[in-house]
């Protein structure tokens, strides 16, 4: 099985670097930028006591040599227009599209490229991030990836993926609701978005102080409605396993969007949590801890540009 994987940063590198220990057919399609700084020193992973380094297949636009069977889309955001069309070349009449994109616009986007039948619905999670090396620095043995069709239960072309990405360095499984399972994580991750942004630090230090949990309990509060309004209720254990991560004593945890906004780099601040607030609008439902997150971030966004 011939995979593509779209993107070698913190969560798609990390992803396509077990794939390819595992001896998998697997080539990375990156920008010039990153391609060079792969080819100068592999794809390393680092942290947990590993010092591990790859040297990846690499393609650039306009090179993909496809057609693949399976294409993970792992760009974030602002990068997914160039993206689809880089990967354009790729898509043969039977490939299949795994985006690890957060929330849900980037559907209505692969969809009208490629056709809705192609897609599958994925939610990965995993504690990584660049070092400053381009290297991926893991932060954390949390390594999950989750997919099935989205529409219907586990389907016989999931099956058939499962068995070639399960491989060591995370846990795989077949979901039988990819919408739900997606859903649920952009509960976990607007909320994380909204506490350590609005704070400005990590969890441990927010439920440190008087209120801090409290704080937290609240913004997960709204992002679960708007879930559950929008047909995709979280289930209890759910989201006890969301306080007890965004409440842990002593946490050093932040966003992604977090570390994004303070190194100064794009973030995705509309896709996580404008969508997410747009959504709620529609649905008659307040949410102004979301809201107030979101203004934030519009405001910082206005000042790096």
């Amino acid at each position: 099985m011939r995979i593509l994987v779209v993107g070698a940063g913190a969560t798609g590198g990390y992803f396509g670097a077990r794939l390819a220990q595992a001896g998998r057919d697997v080539t990375f399609l990156v920008r010039g930028g990153r391609a060079a700084v792969l080819r100068e020193r592999g794809l390393r992973i680092s942290g947990l006591g590993q010092d591990q380094r790859i040297e990846p297949q690499i393609v650039t636009a306009g090179q993909p040599g496809g057609p693949f069977d399976v294409v993970v889309v792992t760009v974030k955001a602002g990068g997914l227009a160039g993206a689809i069309a880089d990967l354009a070349p790729a898509v043969g009449p039977d490939t299949v599209v795994i985006p690890f994109l957060n929330g849900m616009a980037h559907l209505d986007a692969l969809a009208a490229a490629f056709g809705e039948d192609r897609l599958l619905g994925s939610v990965v999670k995993v504690l990584t991030t660049l070092d400053d090396g381009g290297g991926i620095l893991q932060l954390g043995p949390l390594a999950e990836w989750d997919l099935g069709e989205l529409r219907g239960g586990p389907s016989d072309r999931v099956r058939r993926i499962l068995a070639e990405i399960d491989v060591p360095g995370y846990t795989a499984r077949a979901v039988p609701d990819a919408l739900a399972s997606m859903w649920h994580k952009w509960v976990f991750i607007a909320t994380a978005g909204v506490v350590t942004c609005l704070m400005r630090g990590p969890v441990g230090a927010i439920v440190a102080v008087p209120g801090g949990a409290d704080f937290v309990y609240a913004a997960l509060a709204e992002a679960v409605a708007v879930s559950t309004e929008a047909g995709f209720p979280v289930p209890d254990p759910v989201i006890a396993e969301a306080l007890g991560f965004l409440t842990q004593p002593g946490s050093t945890f932040t966003s992604s969007l977090y570390r994004d906004v303070t190194a100064g780099l794009p973030n995705e601040a509309e896709h996580i949590l404008g969508d997410f607030a747009r959504r709620a609008a529609e649905m008659g439902l307040e949410v102004p801890l979301i809201d107030l997150a979101l203004m934030q971030l519009r405001v910082h966004e206005a000042g790096r540009i």
